[in-house]
């Protein structure tokens, strides 16, 4: 265990060496006082799971590298398939722009709706010109596009930062329940995202084929979970862990577009205990 901590910190060394500005810039730019910053290096203290997330998303790497030492190391989370997965550039400064623009956009899409979004509001909201936009996003689909690959880097660093260190398989696929509950903020920015991809999957083939890809990834995370639970003796064994996997999404994905559209009596503390009811009931061996 230590060897592996010891190895997280020498990757995030690496991230602050290769990017611009001193270390507590760097602190300061994911939100994160210098002095925790200097004490998680040191070993005297532990980066967070939302610590380790914002550090790879501003040094432009995913949590499974910082963790695992490679991007598509196996892990607790499936990893992304190649397209849906961000594209990344070794220029530390051309990575800040884009990730800057990305991130405006993303907001943007998520709080506006795709369609009420135009490149001349994402310019605006960076500070830069139109032409810059179109530098990094050469057509308004492209922001789409890119809006789904962010939220689903998103969600794989996220799990893997809060899923590394939980050997339990019941209590990794509740944890994996409660990170796609649509609470208020990031997590409801995200469904908004996907709801809009579903709907402009349903016209265009090209984002059906992206969002495909995006949804497996989430599919074989909770598949993996289920399998590993049925082998620690915490799951049904004589259930098939893909059919599991598919009633589970399922549900979660019903309960949160209903979350999502404020119908009455759904909330995400009723769509919690739905699925922990759901998890207790047809899943877990008893």
């Amino acid at each position: 265990m230590e060897d592996t901590e010891s190895a997280l910190r020498d990757r995030v060394r690496e991230v602050l060496r290769g990017h611009p500005g001193s270390q507590r810039a760097f602190a300061e730019q994911i939100g994160l006082d210098a002095t925790k910053l200097s004490k998680s290096l040191a070993g005297t203290r532990r980066f967070t799971p939302a610590e380790l997330t914002r550090i790879a998303e501003t040094g432009n790497v995913t949590v499974n590298w910082l963790i695992n030492g490679s991007d598509e190391a196996e892990t607790v989370a499936a990893v992304p398939q190649r397209s849906a997965a961000l594209s990344r550039t070794a220029d530390a400064q051309e990575a800040g722009r884009h990730q800057q623009i990305l991130d405006a956009a993303w907001h943007l899409i998520a709080e506006r709706g795709y369609h009420s979004v135009r490149v001349s509001d994402v310019a605006q909201e960076c500070g830069v010109s139109a032409a810059t936009i179109h530098y990094h996003f050469p057509g308004r689909d492209d922001l789409l596009t890119e809006a789904l690959r962010h939220s689903v880097r998103q969600a794989f660093d996220r799990q893997v930062a809060e899923l590394h260190s939980i050997d339990d398989a019941h209590d990794r696929l509740l944890r994996l329940v409660e990170l796609q509950l649509p609470k208020p903020g990031l997590l409801r920015l995200e469904w908004s995202i996907w709801l809009q991809v579903w709907n402009e999957s349903a016209r265009n083939p090209k984002m059906g084929v992206l969002h495909s890809d995006s949804y497996t990834r989430w599919h074989d995370t909770i598949a993996r979970t289920i399998r590993e639970g049925q082998q620690q003796g915490v799951f049904v064994a004589d259930a098939d862990p893909e059919d599991l996997a598919l009633s589970l999404t399922a549900l979660i994905d019903g309960l949160g577009i209903q979350v999502l559209t404020d119908r009455p009596g759904r909330s995400v503390e009723r769509m919690r205990q739905v699925l922990h009811d759901y998890v207790n009931r047809d899943i877990v061996q008893h």
